[in-house]
């Protein structure tokens, strides 16, 4: 009797060992599943769904991190010319800030084609299309491969022409060449970043490529420190530390994508040439990368009627532009997020959505705007002391500054609009406007103008004149047209195929 109730009893221990260890197992087996989970997650937590929840919200948590994160980029610019300003020659600080325009031509031609690629990645998110999401951030990515080779090139060769064509000054020109040959030497570090955050952003990823540039940023600083202030390299130091800088945001974008789940992972293996994805993404993108291009050009021939002025001049209002780089933050943080959240939408099918979505990104970005640049208006000469300490530049950058920024809100209204459009599709109509007035009625104004009376007080004006022009044609076009019918179309077909 003794013996069957002790192997009762061991019975029972065994069955209750073995119930717990189930249940120890059960919930490995659920720990397990939710750390994979966690792993698949941690990579794309950050990507935000633009097609739900509050309009208003959503557009701004995804807005803020651009914000901030075109605020770091403009340190790069703005620690240039700050360190060259105060620790070098007023000719070094005239080349680095004058330099805005040309480097523009070239870069804003391949930022502008990454634009449309993000939305050719934005629709096929919207749509839960992971298949075409890979076709499409390969196609951005060898894209940006190519574009750095020619950009290189390109750079090279057109530096000493473009330098005698904007008329720059005999004291300017040799450090401008300096700042410009080392600049596009490592001009395929600036493009592939610009490229992986339109990627990442065309994800609703805005916080990885902030952290990024962060690093960066204070990188860039120290670097510049080091290398004008210290070493005394002058220009060539500034050049340096933005490549450097740059190169850096770089490998960290390119590693945090290569380490993405699977559907959204870059592989460099798939960086095989999709000549339907590619054509996709230049459909989108070339429109607003020769916009980028000619606008340039536009503006080119306006610093070269400054330069006509001298080097006060060049000083003057290439400090203003530094300003202006962190008061048009807000305008282009706005008219950055509207592309993406316009394609996820109608990607999803919802155009009413979308339509919300434009109306508050383009009202918030004209408040914005015209907010800022009230304020502008009001301390300019204050803000434009930080950059340089002779009266005489402060003048013409102050006459810059209180004629364009009360007309801030136009800027908006222009950008947001054709931010929108891009979304849709419609990239061509940005592009045609842009290119009508920001090119060709600014470049005929300032000849004109100054062929009449050779004043300086007469160039601002070329840009809220041709601000006014784009924003009556997207409103009348905004407002007169379907402009969601192209994503709805899109969505269908791809439905019945």
């Amino acid at each position: 009797m003794q013996m069957i109730i002790v192997n009762y009893r061991l019975e029972l221990l065994r069955n209750g060992v073995m119930m717990e260890y189930s249940k120890m197992k059960m919930g490995g087996v659920i720990v397990a599943k939710l750390i994979d989970k966690i792993k698949k997650q941690k990579h794309s937590a950050l990507s935000r769904d633009l097609t739900e929840g509050a309009i208003g919200r959503g557009l701004l948590a995804f807005a803020v991190p651009i914000f901030l994160g075109q605020m770091l980029q403009q340190f790069y610019n703005v620690a240039d010319a700050w360190v060259v300003g105060n620790f070098g020659s007023n000719s070094a600080f005239a080349a680095v800030s004058s330099s805005g325009s040309f480097i523009f031509l070239i870069i804003g031609f391949f930022n502008g084609v990454s634009v449309g690629g993000g939305v050719v990645i934005s629709h096929y998110f919207g749509a839960r299309d992971k298949k075409n999401i890979s076709r499409a951030i390969h196609a951005n990515v060898l894209f940006g491969l190519l574009a750095s080779v020619g950009a290189t090139i390109a750079g090279f060769l057109m530096v000493p022409y473009i330098l005698r064509w904007m008329q720059t000054p005999a004291d300017v020109i040799s450090d401008s060449m300096i700042y410009f040959r080392i600049y596009f030497a490592g001009v395929s570090t600036v493009i592939m970043f610009n490229i992986c955050m339109s990627v990442m952003r065309a994800l609703g990823d805005s916080l990885h490529p902030l952290f990024y540039l962060a690093f960066s940023s204070v990188l860039n600083v120290v670097l510049d420190l080091a290398f004008v202030a210290v070493f005394k390299w002058g220009v060539m130091g500034a050049a340096a530390a933005t490549v450097f800088s740059q190169g850096v945001s770089m490998v960290l974008c390119i590693v945090h994508m290569c380490r993405e789940e699977e559907d959204i992972r870059l592989d460099f293996q798939k960086l095989t040439f999709d000549a339907k994805m590619m054509g996709d993404v230049l459909r989108q993108g070339l429109p607003a990368g020769i916009q980028n291009s000619v606008i340039s050009i536009g503006n080119i021939v306006v610093q070269t009627n400054i330069n006509s002025f001298g080097a006060y001049a060049m000083s003057g209002v290439g400090a203003y532009q530094k300003i202006e780089g962190f008061v048009f933050l807000p305008i282009m943080s706005m008219a950055m997020a509207l592309p993406t959240f316009i394609s996820q939408n109608l990607g999803a099918a919802r155009p009413d959505r979308a339509k919300k979505g434009a109306a508050f990104g383009i009202l918030f970005g004209m408040a914005t705007a015209e907010t800022v640049g009230l304020a502008f208006y009001l301390w300019c000469p204050m803000a434009l002391k930080f950059f340089v300490d002779t009266e005489k530049a402060i003048a013409f950058g102050a006459v810059q500054a209180r004629t364009v920024s009360l007309f801030f809100f136009l800027l908006a209204f222009s950008h947001c609009a054709a931010g929108v459009l891009r979304g849709c599709g419609k990239s061509f109509i940005p592009m045609a406007a842009m290119l009508t007035f920001w090119c060709g009625v600014r470049i005929i104004y300032v000849t004109t103008a100054l062929n009449i009376r050779h004043d300086f007080r007469l160039l601002p004006w070329a840009y809220p004149l041709t601000w006014s022009c784009s924003a009556v044609v997207f409103l009348v076009f905004l407002v007169r047209s379907d402009w969601t019918g192209t994503g709805i179309r899109k969505q269908k077909n791809k439905k019945s195929a």
